[in-house]
This record gives structure tokens, C-alpha cells and sequence, in this order.
């Protein structure tokens, strides 16, 4: 018996140690990227892997790694488990005036409940709405009510320095926008002039209406034309537009996001033609003024679909609130940190729980192992909302942040990446068609060099 009892544990210490073994081509790459194995955590795992299906790989799987964007993932699970993929966010608008002859004698109330979602064209659909009852003319206020979200003041260039990139945009309980524009570049060489237009309009925001031609190439043409962003109220140019570009859209984070909302708003409409003799200001809507109408959002599984194949930051901030806000009243930090926990301790209680002080992911704090990450994917497969989650991943080689993979697998897989993090998760189909969970993060200076390492374990795991 003490004989067969030292069989058995020979075997179960080689079957750990060859699932730690990291597959030869995943080796290469992590030297050619000089990046050491044990920054790699890794965890191959069967869909309804048991004790007599063991994971195929496992490398570090219990070492709490930064996930970057992988962290998405998590909460869109939530989301999806706890709200529905039918769950729409409403913006009520109200007045609380009379209207004669095109003029509303009072305020227009619009009051944010965290849609992710409203941007120049649903913009423009609310105001043609308010317009369409009559009310050309405002004799009072806009009044933007914000108070479903509970946000700390944000400095957009905190995290990396990038002010003025859209995806450091802070949430916020009437996000418009992301609260960024469109600047588009329209080469018109007959006047050696490219046209510039922003979308939305930002009233009491001058911008340059063009920047002159020149020759050479398209490589960086944000650098040719020099913008000057530094006074949120004018916008100019110092350099050219090079001919060979075409036309060109590049979008901004505004320079002073908190009054973005509020000049989007007005410009918007006044460019349909509408008249305010008030300010756009903040305020509450009052309790006892029931609204007009409220303008729909899409459903969750649209978002969440943008949220994954785009990894956007703010939108899945703005789920990640919008769970504290359903579940207590209140969108915070402090609220949804502590749903998220609830939730996890119920789908996941045998998995350590992951450390988040984001949804998005866009954090030097956060923390999850990669064996927590692959059992909730795994736990996902087995739900309803399971085709949304999917859906929503990028495609390898095909769309979303998967696009420029060179991977050959047929797999569906989130990515995530910051400075000295690169990961991937999701499912990945195997040569004889099981489908297998994979996770792997690299938590390295090196990072930005492991793309190849992520391809050939998706590799490795598709040829399984």
C-alpha cells in the first residue's frame, strides 16, 4: 500500500510539473521578446474540464497580475447576470413651463441615468424631439441633472499623461459624447486649404475653419498641423495638412470636460435653429415634474459589444456605476465595488475575488488571477447570456482589438494592455472542435513586445 501510495504521487507531482511546461514556442517568443517566464501567467482550460479533464496548461496561474482591459470582462459578466442583455438606460427630459407660439416659458430638465451610449446623433434626436413639441425657443434654462452618479473630480491626463485621448474620458451620469469631438479634415485643393469642421458644434468654441495644403506623405498628419488645444475656448493651427491624406477625422478629448456637456447642448441646438436666453447650468429635477418622454439607450448587449471588440474605457465605467446605482440607489465607486463583491462571493465564492477600483481596467491597483479569470469564462458558458459575452469578444485576425493578430485559431478573445501589461482571454476552438478557455497576462516592462507570445498560445491551444 505505502508502495502504491508513492506511485501515485510521482504521477501527480509529473502531471503538475507538465502542466506547468510551458509549450516550446511560447518560450522562443518570450526570448525574442526578452521577456523572463515569470512574468507569464497562463491557464488553458477545457470547457467542462473536471477531475478527470484537467486543465491542459497552467503556468503561474495563481499570481495576482494586473489585467488591464481584461478586467472588462468581469464586469460586463455582471452586468449581463444582474441587469439582463434587454437592460436599456432612460434619460428622462421634463419642462416645468407653458409653451405659446414656439416659446417654452420655463426650464428644460434633462436628467442623466448613466447611458453610455448618447452621442452626436442621439444628441440630435433629443433636441429635434423637444422641438417637435413645439418649443423653439427656450425662455429659461437647460438644466443638466447629474445627480444619479456620485464622481470624484478627475485629471483627464492623471493615468498616462493624455489629456486629450477619448478613452481617458471620466464617467459621468449624462456622458455626452464621451465628452470628446470630431475634428474632420476635408482637402480642398482648388483653394490649397484643408476644411476643418467639428462635430458636435461647442458653442462659444472658436475653431479654425482650415489649415493650408502641403505636400508628403500621410504618416502622422496630427503632428503636420500642429494644433494648439490650450485654450479650450479656440482651437487653431500652426502647420499644414498634407494633400495626400484625404479626408481625415481625429477625435479630441475636450480640454475642459466638465463644461463639455454644456456646450455640446447649446450648440447643438442652436445650430437646429433653437433660441436660449438662459444659461446651460446644473440642477436637479424636481421631484414632483414628471417628464415629457425618455430617450432610450440600445440594450446592454450592444453595449457590452462595444465595451469588448473596442475595450471603450468610459462606457464600461459607466456600466460599472450603473450597477451601484440599480442595486443602491447611487452610482459610486464605494456602491459598485461592493455589488461586484456580492456578485462574485455568489457565482464564484471558491475563486479569490478580484481587487477592482475600476471597471474598465485602466488602473495600476487592479489585480486578478488568472485562474479566477479563466473559471469565471468558464462559468459564463454555462448561463443564457452566454452568446452575448461571446459575441462581444474580438474575433482573431478579424475585427476590434483582435484585428492585427496573425494568429491562424478561430477564437474569440478580449484583450487588455497598458504600460508593462499585455494580456489575453476567452475562448479559443480546439482541431477536433472542443472549445478551451484561455487566459494569459504578462505583467513586464517588456509587455509591449509579447504579442507574438500571445499568438503562438493561441496557436498551441487551437491545435488541441
Amino acid at each position: 500500500m505505502p508502495f502504491l501510495r508513492l506511485i501515485l504521487l510521482l504521477c501527480c507531482i509529473q502531471s503538475l510539473e507538465g502542466l506547468a511546461q510551458l509549450p516550446p514556442q511560447v518560450l522562443d517568443k518570450l526570448q525574442q521578446a526578452s521577456i523572463p517566464r515569470e512574468a507569464l501567467s497562463v491557464v488553458v482550460l477545457p470547457l467542462g474540464a473536471g477531475a478527470a479533464n484537467p486543465a491542459r496548461l497552467s503556468h503561474q496561474a495563481d499570481v495576482p497580475r494586473n489585467p488591464a482591459s481584461l478586467m472588462k470582462l468581469v464586469t460586463t459578466s455582471a452586468a449581463l447576470d444582474l441587469l439582463g442583455p434587454a437592460y436599456t438606460w432612460r434619460t428622462p427630459v421634463a419642462i416645468d413651463g407653458v409653451v405659446r407660439d414656439s416659446v417654452l416659458q420655463g426650464n428644460v430638465y434633462i436628467k442623466g441615468q448613466g447611458d453610455p451610449k448618447i452621442g452626436v446623433e442621439q444628441l440630435w434626436l433629443i433636441l429635434r424631439r423637444l422641438q417637435g413639441m413645439g418649443i423653439q425657443k427656450i425662455q429659461g434654462d437647460m438644466v443638466l441633472d447629474r445627480t444619479a452618479f456620485d464622481v470624484a473630480a478627475q485629471d483627464p491626463g492623471g493615468f498616462d499623461g493624455e489629456p486629450l485621448r477619448p478613452y481617458n474620458a471620466a464617467p459621468d451620469a449624462l456622458l455626452l459624447g464621451y465628452k470628446s469631438f470630431l475634428m474632420h479634415f476635408v482637402p480642398d485643393p482648388a483653394n490649397k486649404v484643408a476644411r476643418v469642421h467639428v462635430e458636435p458644434p461647442l458653442a462659444g468654441v472658436q475653431v479654425q475653419a482650415s489649415v493650408p495644403l502641403s505636400s508628403g506623405d500621410c504618416s502622422d498628419y496630427r503632428a503636420s498641423v500642429k494644433a494648439d488645444f490650450q485654450n479650450p475656448l479656440r482651437i487653431g493651427f500652426a502647420g499644414t495638412y498634407p494633400s495626400s491624406c484625404v479626408d481625415k477625422v481625429w477625435p479630441v478629448a475636450y480640454a475642459d470636460p466638465p463644461q463639455f456637456a454644456a456646450r455640446a447642448l447649446h450648440g447643438m441646438w442652436l445650430q437646429l435653429g433653437g433660441q436660449l436666453s438662459g444659461t446651460v447650468r446644473e440642477g436637479a429635477l424636481p421631484a414632483n415634474l414628471k417628464p415629457l418622454w425618455s430617450h432610450e439607450s440600445p440594450s446592454l448587449a450592444e453595449v457590452v459589444r462595444d465595451i469588448n471588440k473596442f475595450s471603450n474605457n468610459v462606457m464600461a465605467e459607466q456600466v460599472f456605476l450603473t450597477l451601484g446605482l440599480q442595486q443602491r440607489g447611487l452610482g459610486s465607486t464605494a456602491n459598485s465595488q461592493a455589488v461586484m463583491e456580492v456578485w462574485w462571493h455568489a457565482r464564484l465564492d471558491h475563486e479569490a475575488p478580484p481587487l477592482m477600483d475600476k471597471g474598465s481596467g485602466l488602473s495600476r491597483e487592479a489585480r486578478i488571477t488568472p485562474k479566477a479569470l479563466a473559471a469565471l469564462l468558464q462559468w459564463v458558458w454555462l448561463q443564457a447570456f452566454m452568446p452575448e459575452l461571446m459575441s462581444s469578444l474580438p474575433l482573431t485576425g478579424v475585427d476590434g482589438t483582435m484585428k492585427r493578430s496573425k494568429s491562424s485559431a478561430s477564437a474569440h478573445l478580449k484583450t487588455g494592455s497598458l504600460r508593462d501589461v499585455m494580456g489575453v482571454a476567452g475562448y479559443v476552438e480546439g482541431a477536433q472542435g472542443q472549445r478551451h478557455v484561455l487566459v494569459a497576462i504578462v505583467n513586464h516592462a517588456n509587455a509591449h513586445q509579447a504579442r507574438p507570445v500571445m499568438d503562438a498560445l493561441i496557436d498551441w491551444t487551437a491545435g488541441k
